[in-house]
This record gives C-alpha cells, structure tokens and sequence, in this order.
C-alpha cells in the first residue's frame, strides 16, 4: 500500500583523514613536532548516531497502516511499484495500476470498462481519501449488473465517486460519516485494526499513502 535510511558519518570520515595527515608529519619529523599537535581529540570522540526526525518517521508509508490483511498484502507484494513502499511514490491512479489485487478498479476508473467513464486525471489531480475494492469484492457483483455499467457511464460513474472522499484522512481521524465525491454519505465504524464501511465492507488494509491520496482496501464494492 508503503525505507532506506542513510546514515552520514562526515565528521568520522575527517577526523581519520587528519590522523593520516598527523601520522605522516609524524614519520617524517618526530624530534620537530609539538607533542601537543599529536593528539587528535576528533578520533577519541564518537560521531554521534543521528536519530530518526519526526518527520522521517512520517514519511513512513507502513507507519500509520491498519486491517487485518495488511501483513498479507505485504507478503503478496513486498516490493516494486505496487508494494506499500512503491505506491507512495505515484498519484493515486497511477499506483492503483501498479497493485495486482486492484485491476478491476483501474480498468473500471480508466475507460477500460466503459469508456465514457475515465477517472483517472481527476483522482491524479487533487487529494483525496480513497475506498478502494480488491478484485474479489468486484468478483461478487453479477455479470448482469457488471452488463449494465459497461454500457450505464451515469451509473458507473456514480458508484465509483462514492468510493472517494475529498481530501486525506489518516486512519486516526477516518472513523464518522462522510461526504464522498459523489454528494452521498457513507459511514466508517471501528477503531483499531477493525474497520468497516457501511457496515457491509470490512477494511482490509487502510492508511495506504500514494503522493495524493490516503487509499483504504476494502472487501466490497460500496454502493451510493
């Protein structure tokens, strides 16, 4: 849904640079050195370890993750652009495209299932809060009604933006009715690692960052 840390060691690097430079003058003039000049306190002392700032621990995108699937999501995807890690990097549609447990979401916001319905410069182009159905939750909708939106863009179109909220809400602050995209209101209950949508659609993993948006993966496609 989302860390190298690199650790700089400068003052280290110089202090052993002036030993090498001390210990030459040594060898090559021993009787016309200050025995003053031969101590290096820059060596006897430790380059301090530099801590992790608040804001590197922020920018974490596994640090604020809740749901019961977020270990399993981990596991299915643990690197490249669809991992946590890599959909932090891209705009939200851009790294919805990247997470194979996502395909029919993205083929339904990108024109693939209908193309009077594309989504995706919207969703790319502000911050939003996004509910994101996994392939199994759109395997549960029927053929029939899957016919319909393929041809219904006015429907197709409504249901997906009462999968969106404006603006990004962190799992601290996500429980509560909201008004989506669409004008409607759903309702998230829970707290902790249990959270659901409606009361029909559990939270798989939330707080998943993408560079726009906070996604939550949910198990059922949300109906306005």
């Amino acid at each position: 849904m989302l860390t190298t840390k690199t650790k700089f060691s400068t003052g280290l690097a110089l202090a052993v640079a002036s030993t090498f430079v001390l210990s030459a003058c040594s060898a090559s003039d021993d009787d016309a050195m200050d025995p003053a000049m031969s101590e290096t306190p820059a060596m006897t002392e430790e380059s301090p370890e530099p801590a992790m700032s608040e804001d590197a621990m922020a920018m974490d995108p596994a640090a604020n993750l809740v749901g019961p699937a977020c270990m399993a999501y981990a596991e299915e995807v643990p690197d490249g652009a669809g991992s946590i890690q890599g959909m932090s990097q891209d705009p939200v549609a851009v790294a919805a495209s990247n997470n194979p447990m996502l395909t029919t979401l993205v083929s339904a916001v990108s024109g693939e299932l209908n193309p009077d319905v594309n989504l995706v410069d919207t969703l790319n182009g502000d911050e939003f809060t996004v509910f994101a159905p996994v392939d199994d939750a759109f395997a549960k909708i029927d053929d029939e009604t899957i016919g319909v939106l393929q041809e219904d863009a006015d429907l197709l179109s409504s249901i997906l933006t009462y999968h969106v909220i404006p603006g990004q809400i962190e799992p601290m602050d996500i429980a509560g009715t909201h008004t989506t995209v669409n004008g409607a209101e759903l309702e998230v209950m829970g707290e902790g690692d249990d959270f659901t949508v409606n009361g029909e659609s559990a939270v798989l993993c939330g707080g998943v960052q993408t560079a726009n948006a906070t996604v939550y993966l949910i198990d059922t496609v949300l109906m306005p």
